[in-house]
């Protein structure tokens, strides 16, 4: 009875998951500017603040998509409505819940005047960290400030903009963890952390394959800019609490594009439990029934192991392979614990959201669904706890 009841439900909700998604996930092309938007924040309210490392090129954009669009309320667009519909030539994304800030608008020296210096945008010394500091510690106090921009289109520094704070601020970019004031602002770490194997072949695919740059250009292109990524950029996701380590696939190594992706989730974090697969604190190797998960060669297996990283316990969550068909992932989801999702199907129901994203047929969308769901339930339990807070305060004072 109770696996018939088991196949019901998994059937049913597949059934259901496109009729959800069309209306409650429609996504709509509305950009709108910071003094159209009924701002989320309270009075007296504390946003919380996400940090978001990662080289360029590793799919930040992508899974910010992820990440806001899970907290519902109105879309994320550009501020002011983005160049060409109104605006200005913006890096920020802003909704009632939550606004994104490209790091990049912290650079030192606009394009020409790196050339000066001779120093890429990837080392520190090109970075104004105490204009950052100031900026994070006065939007997590509920301030507005004035921003600057980096306009990636010419490469200029142009006119800053006015930020207003909302619940929740990200802040995203090459070096978010790198100042030790910034780092004790943040309430949640994540790190994108994609293998040179892996950064290579997308690199071919984007510039050979579509752009018709010679192999050479390419590999010397990835090779100017290791000396600064490994010194500047990779080590600090040591200070992560949440890394999504992007790999080549161990079930063929032949096989070029399929991935192997893995959530590492640091252990003890404030209002952070670990997505886990069966059985929490154990060791898991799955290969889903074909049946319930059909998935091209070389195949699909799960895993989730407990490990040390960087001196951290840390549960890790693995997934080696594509599926064919993303209604069918909710077989997958039906199996993991603290998936922080509100109803069954919601994890499924948010890739199908974004099923045209890259990374949606694969680990790479699963890992980031789950991580933007971690992080809409760690600012969940932190409003509620400082509602109670609060509340005690009130009752102590009448």
């Amino acid at each position: 009875l109770n696996q018939l009841t088991s196949t019901m439900k998994f059937s049913m909700t597949v059934g259901a998951l496109v009729a959800a998604t069309s209306s409650a996930f429609a996504p709509t092309s509305t950009l709108r500017g910071s003094s159209a938007l009924n701002m989320a924040l309270q009075e007296g309210q504390t946003p919380i603040v996400i940090g978001l490392a990662a080289d360029s090129g590793c799919g930040k954009s992508t899974f910010m998509r992820r990440v806001t669009s899970t907290f519902g309320g109105d879309n994320c667009g550009p501020l002011g409505g983005g160049f060409g519909n109104g605006g200005w030539e913006t890096n920020t994304l802003v909704s009632d819940m939550a606004t994104v800030i490209c790091l990049d608008d912290y650079h030192l020296n606009d394009r020409e005047g790196r050339k000066v210096s001779g120093l890429t945008a990837l080392n520190t010394a090109e970075q104004k960290f105490d204009l950052m500091f100031e900026h994070v510690q006065a939007l997590k106090n509920g301030e507005t400030v004035m921003k600057p921009i980096y306009n990636h289109v010419n490469g200029t520094l142009d006119t800053p903009e006015k930020i207003e704070p909302t619940p929740v601020i990200i802040i995203e970019g090459l070096h978010p963890f790198v100042d030790e004031r910034v780092r004790d602002l943040i309430d949640f770490s994540l790190y994108l952390d994609i293998s040179p194997d892996v950064k290579l072949n997308w690199k071919i695919q984007r510039d050979m394959e579509e752009r018709g740059h010679s192999l050479e250009s390419i590999m010397a292109s990835i090779e100017a800019r290791k000396p600064d990524f490994d010194a500047y950029i990779e080590p600090q996701k040591a200070f992560a609490d949440y890394v999504i380590e992007v790999l080549p696939t161990d079930l063929d190594k032949e096989d070029k594009k399929t991935l192997k992706v893995r959530s590492i989730q640091k252990k003890g974090v404030a209002d952070f439990n670990p997505t886990y697969l069966f059985d929490e604190g154990s060791e898991v190797t799955w290969t889903p029934s074909a049946d319930k998960l059909s998935s091209p060669a070389p195949g699909m297996k799960l895993s989730y192991t407990q490990e040390e990283y960087f001196g951290n316990d840390v549960a890790v969550l693995e997934m080696d392979g594509t599926f064919d068909n993303i209604q069918e992932l909710v077989y997958v989801e039906s199996n993991l614990g603290n998936a922080n999702s509100k109803f069954y199907g919601e994890v499924t129901q948010a890739m199908l959201s974004l099923a045209d994203s890259p990374g949606s047929n694969n680990g790479t969308g699963l890992m980031q669904t789950l991580a933007a769901f971690a992080i809409r339930e760690l600012y969940n339990k932190k409003a509620a706890t400082a509602k109670l807070s609060a509340n005690k305060e009130v009752a102590a004072a009448a």
